[in-house]
C-alpha cells in the first residue's frame, strides 16, 4: 500500500500532505512554490512510494468552477502523463483555508507564526486529504 498526497493548489504557492503508508494519519509535508511543484513531485514520487494524488479543487459555493479550477485540471493532467502509474482524483476544497486558519488559531500557534501563509497552504492540505479519507 502507497502513500496518498493531496495538494492545495495556489496561484503562488501550493501545499502538500501525504499520508503514512497505511493511509491512516495525514500530516503536513511541505509549501512549494507554483513554479516549482512539478519538479518536487516528480522528484518526491521517485523517493516515496505514491498510491495517489488528490487534488483540492476550486469551486464557488454554488458548485460552479472558479477562475482557477480549469488551471488544477490542466496541471493535474500534465502531471498524470508523466505519472502514468500513479491515480489521479479531487476533492471540493470550498473553505479549507478558513479551516486551516481556525485551527492554527487553536493550536495556540504565535501570533506571528499564524501569519504565515505557508503554514495556511499546508494546513489548507491536510484537510484536503482528510476530507477526501472521510477523517472530518
Amino acid at each position: 500500500m502507497g502513500r496518498i498526497l493531496s495538494i492545495d493548489y495556489g496561484k503562488k504557492r501550493c501545499g502538500i500532505a501525504v499520508t503514512d503508508p497505511l493511509q491512516m494519519i495525514v500530516s503536513a509535508l511541505d509549501t512549494i512554490d507554483t513554479e516549482n511543484i512539478e519538479e518536487y513531485l516528480l522528484s518526491y514520487c521517485k523517493l516515496e512510494q505514491i498510491e495517489k494524488i488528490v487534488f483540492g479543487l476550486p469551486l464557488h459555493t454554488d458548485g460552479n468552477e472558479t477562475h482557477l479550477t480549469q488551471e488544477v485540471k490542466t496541471f493535474c493532467k500534465n502531471l498524470h502523463e508523466k505519472l502514468p502509474q500513479i491515480k489521479f482524483d479531487f476533492q471540493e476544497e470550498s473553505f479549507t483555508s478558513v479551516k486551516a486558519k481556525e485551527a492554527i488559531l487553536l493550536s495556540g500557534t504565535p501570533k506571528m507564526k499564524r501569519r504565515d501563509k505557508r503554514l495556511v497552504d499546508r494546513i489548507s492540505a491536510v484537510i484536503i486529504l482528510q476530507e477526501y479519507l472521510g477523517h472530518y
